[in-house]
C-alpha cells in the first residue's frame, strides 16, 4: 500500500486525466501487486479446461432457487473459496463484482479488451463455483448466489 500511494504522489503530476479518476490509483496497486509478485511467483503450471472447471461446479445441475438472505456464514465461506482461486481471477472478481467497476473500466485495469475481460469473468466465476461446491456442497446454491 505505501508504494501504491508513493507512486500515486510521484505520478500526480504527469495524470492526464483521461480516464476514471476512480480507477486510476486501482491502476497503481495493481501495477505495483504485479511487480512484487513477479518476483516471488511465476506462470501456473496446470491450467484445468473450462470444460472441467464447469463440471466440477456443476454447471447445469444447481436448480434455481430464491438467493438466502446474505449472512456472516455465506460470507465467510465466500472469501475462503475466494482466497483459493489464482489471483489474477481474485482480482477481476474483486475489480468486477465487489468493486462495483463497469466491463470497461475492468477491462481497461487489466488492460484487456473488454471481450477478452469477459471470458475471463465467465472463468473465474465458474472456478469460484466449483471452489464453493467442492468445500462446501452443503452451502453451494447459498454462496454461489451471495
Amino acid at each position: 500500500m505505501q508504494e501504491t500511494f508513493i507512486n500515486a504522489w510521484r505520478g500526480a503530476v504527469a495524470y492526464a486525466g483521461t480516464g476514471s479518476a476512480r480507477a486510476w490509483p486501482y491502476a497503481i496497486a495493481r501495477n505495483v501487486a504485479r511487480h512484487q509478485m513477479r518476483k516471488r511467483v511465476g506462470e501456473p503450471t496446470n491450467v484445468e479446461s473450462l470444460e472441467e472447471l464447469a463440471e466440477r461446479a456443476g454447471w447445469g445441475t444447481i436448480q434455481a432457487v430464491e438467493p438466502a438472505p446474505a449472512d456472516s456464514v455465506a460470507l465467510e465461506i465466500l472469501d475462503e473459496c475466494m482466497q483459493r482461486l489464482p489471483p489474477d481471477e481474485r482480482e477481476l472478481l474483486t475489480l468486477r463484482e465487489l468493486d462495483g467497476f463497469s466491463g470497461e473500466e475492468t477491462a481497461a485495469l487489466l488492460h484487456l479488451s473488454v471481450p477478452a475481460m469477459k471470458s475471463r469473468l465467465r472463468r473465474a466465476r465458474i472456478h469460484l463455483a466449483s471452489i464453493v461446491r467442492a468445500r462446501h456442497p452443503s452451502q453451494s446454491r447459498s454462496a454461489a448466489h451471495a
